[in-house]
Parts: C-alpha cells; structure tokens; sequence
C-alpha cells in the first residue's frame, strides 16, 4: 500500500500530528475528491474525513488552501 493510501485508511479515531505531517499533495487530493463525491458507506465515514481535513486546515492551512470549501464557513481557531 502507497503512502497516501496508508495516510487514509489508518484507523481515524484519533488524528495525529505525525498523520497530518505526512499528508503531500497527492494524499490531500485524494481525501479531497472523496469529499467531493460524498459517497460514503454511512454518514460517519464522511464525517470522519471531514474532521481529517478540518485538522489539516488548521494545522497544515497551505496544503489544505484548495479544499477549504468542502469544510464549513465557520471560522475556527485551535490555538
């Protein structure tokens, strides 16, 4: 299994900064057009990559800058 498949399968209970470190553009793209499709099996598997993207929002916002319409308008600070 490639990087970037690894990065979106790993169990999402809880995400990890060393997660977010390791996502590049091709993993980000992937996540991204998931969302995008919005097909998922149940309403928590989106809901999980939606949070996966949140996070790289926040803690990677330069890798996350095309995405940030699949996550909410609202503004949000994690410091």
């Amino acid at each position: 299994m490639n990087n970037s498949n690894r990065l979106l399968t790993e169990d999402r209970k809880s995400i990890t900064t060393e997660q977010l470190e390791n996502f590049d553009d091709e993993s980000i793209a992937i996540l991204a057009k998931r969302l995008e499709d919005d097909d998922y099996p149940t309403p928590f598997a989106g809901l999980s990559d939606w949070h996966l993207l949140r996070a790289l929002a926040i803690q990677r916002p330069e890798l996350a800058e095309p995405y940030l319409h699949l996550v909410d308008g609202e503004p949000f600070d994690e410091d």
